[in-house]
Order: structure tokens, then sequence, then C-alpha cells
């Protein structure tokens, strides 16, 4: 049975040192999805306290077949988002603050809807062969967002029509629509209150929401500028500085 203790403390350890992420000896192995979304509350408890701040809301990893083709994960994975790590359009962020960065292109609601760029973390020694429980409990590459302004709900087009990209640079990377979100961007939204219920940890008023990428991950350089553009919802931009 996993060491939820000893899995929360290498995992919160590794992540604030910038430290890549190595298989867990086997005391501490999470071999399961209920072991590791115990780990995962550990861990954001343990990161409470620290420059991560506390969970402010939820992201959704592998709800669109670009992603779960990319990771090999047919099924959606949920992860913290947390305080510390949240940032409004036009931020700069130091490169350096991350073991391998990269960006998604997403749809994010918090009673609104908005674009919204999700920056993940290649913080894995391998990714490919840790595991998807020690994923989960380490927030599934989560590193925080990067938020455009809300467009009131009453204003809201059809989030399933709308059309998404990434551009690094200005150079587009990619691109796809809401349906690509388990089929309507508003059924991962009910996946993930049906999955915070069952945990009983229901969502709250006020958290915000990332509801999967439009577009495969793209790994970032240092000084590069990334934009994502989600028609209806306007844009998000960051900058990671070298």
């Amino acid at each position: 049975m996993t060491n939820t203790a000893e899995a929360a403390a290498l995992i919160a350890a590794a992540r604030l040192a910038l430290a890549p992420l190595d298989t867990l000896p086997v005391s501490a192995a999470i071999d399961d999805l209920a072991a590791a979304l115990r780990v995962q509350a550990a861990v954001h408890a343990a990161l409470a306290g620290s420059r991560y701040g506390r969970r402010i809301g939820w992201k959704i990893g592998c709800t669109t077949h670009v992603m779960q083709d990319y990771l090999g994960i047919a099924h959606p994975c949920p992860a913290g988002l947390f305080a510390g790590t949240i940032h409004g359009s036009g931020a700069t962020l130091p490169h350096s603050d991350f073991v391998k960065v990269g960006v998604e292109c997403e749809i994010a609601v918090r009673l609104a809807g908005m674009a919204a760029i999700e920056i993940v973390d290649d913080r894995y020694r391998d990714w490919t062969t840790i595991g998807t429980p020690t994923l989960i409990a380490d927030d599934f590459f989560a590193a925080g967002a990067v938020l455009g302004k809300p467009v009131d709900p009453a204003a809201l087009p059809d989030l399933a029509t709308l059309v998404g990209r990434t551009l690094i640079d200005g150079t587009e990377m990619g691109r796809g629509t809401g349906a690509d979100v388990l089929g309507h961007p508003y059924n991962a939204l009910c996946w993930l209150a049906g999955d915070a219920l069952a945990r009983s940890m229901p969502l709250e008023a006020g958290e915000t929401i990332l509801l999967g990428s439009l577009v495969k991950t793209q790994w970032v350089p240092p000084g590069a500028t990334v934009t994502a553009e989600i028609e209806g919802l306007g844009s998000a931009t960051v900058t990671f500085a070298g």
C-alpha cells in the first residue's frame, strides 16, 4: 500500500526544488488512481505554505484526442491550480522557474468564459515511464495558467463551435475546436464536478477550471512570447524571459 505521506513529501520537495522527479521508491510507489488522488491531496496541503499557495481551482488533463494520443492516456485526469501560479494576460515569467516549460491553449471557466494558456512543466526524469498515477499525484504537469479577460456568461457563444490556436512569437503552432474537449467543454466541466463530488471536494464558487488543451503541448524556448487565441473569448499572452 502506498505510503501517502512519504510519496507526497518526495513529490512536493522535487517540485519546489525544480528537481526532475524520478521513479518513486517502492515504499512510496503509487499503483492506482485512488492512491494517486490521496497523494495529490497531501501534495496540495504540503504546497499551501509555499510559493504555490493554496489550491484555487482545477485543470483537467487529457480531455481531447490530440492530448490523449500525445500522452498515451485515454481518460481525463484532474489536477490542482494554485494561487501563486495564476497570472493575467501580458505576464512575463522567468523561463528558469521551470524544468521544461510548455504551454497549452485552453478554455477556462469561472462563472464566465475566457481564453487561457495553461503552463505545464515536464518536471520528470522520463514521464513516459513514471506512470499515470504518479503523474496525477503530481498534478499532471500543471505549473499554472495565464488568463485572458473574462466574457460575461450571457454573452458566451457556443463553446463547442469555437476555434482556438496557439502562437509562439507570432507563428501558429496548432489549432483545435471546443468540440474536441469531450464533445463539448461543458462535458469536461460536468466530469470534473462529478469526480470532485465523489471525493467530497465539490467545486466551489470562484474556482478557476481549465477544461483541456485544444492544441498539442508546445515546449517553449527562453525569450518566447506565447499567445492563445480563442474566437469569441479573446486571447491570453505570456512571455518567458530568458
